[in-house]
C-alpha cells in the first residue's frame, strides 16, 4: 500500500508518541483506536479524521490544531488566528462584553491586513456583530444610557 500525502503526520505522531513515553497499545487505548489503525496512521497508511485526530491530540495533550495542520485539514493560518481567539476567549480575567470588542479589533486589524475576517468561526465563538447595535462597538466602561439615540 502506498503512502499517503499527508505530510509529516505519522513521524510527528511516532515522535509526540515517544516524547511522551508511550507505547503504540498505550496511545490507541488512551485515544480510543485500535492498535493497526493507530500504527498505519504513523505510517503514512491512512489518513485519519479530524474527530481521530482530535482524541489523539487529547491523548499526547498537544494541539489538535497542530495535528489538523500536519494532517492538512486547517491552514496554519487558519490554526494561529483559531488559537488567538481560544486565548482570547479562555481568558477569565475579562468578561464577555470585553472579549467581544477584542474579536472585534482583531477581525478589524485583520481585514485591515488583507485576511478575511468574516469566515465561519467554530461554534460558541461570538460573529463579528456582538456587542454592537449597529453604531460601532461600545467603549469599555461606556453605556447605551451615555449616547443619545439615532434619528
Amino acid at each position: 500500500m502506498a503512502s499517503l500525502n499527508v505530510g509529516n503526520l505519522g513521524e510527528y505522531l511516532r515522535e509526540q508518541r515517544r516524547t511522551a513515553q508511550l507505547s503504540l497499545r498505550q496511545l490507541a487505548d488512551a485515544a480510543g483506536v485500535s492498535n493497526p489503525y493507530l500504527s498505519q496512521i504513523e505510517r503514512g497508511l491512512r489518513k485519519p479524521s479530524a474527530e481521530v485526530l482530535q482524541q489523539v491530540a487529547k491523548a499526547l495533550r498537544i494541539s489538535a490544531e497542530t495535528l489538523y495542520v500536519r494532517a492538512g485539514i486547517l491552514d496554519e493560518r487558519e490554526r494561529e488566528e483559531l488559537e488567538t481567539r481560544a486565548v482570547l476567549l479562555a481568558d477569565p480575567s475579562i468578561n464577555e462584553r470585553q472579549k467581544n470588542v477584542l474579536l472585534q479589533i482583531y477581525d478589524s486589524f485583520r481585514r485591515e491586513n488583507g485576511f478575511d475576517a468574516d469566515e465561519p468561526r467554530s461554534a460558541g465563538e461570538p460573529d463579528g456583530d456582538a456587542g454592537t447595535d449597529g453604531r460601532g462597538p461600545r467603549t469599555a466602561g461606556g453605556s447605551d444610557a451615555d449616547t443619545p439615540p439615532l434619528k
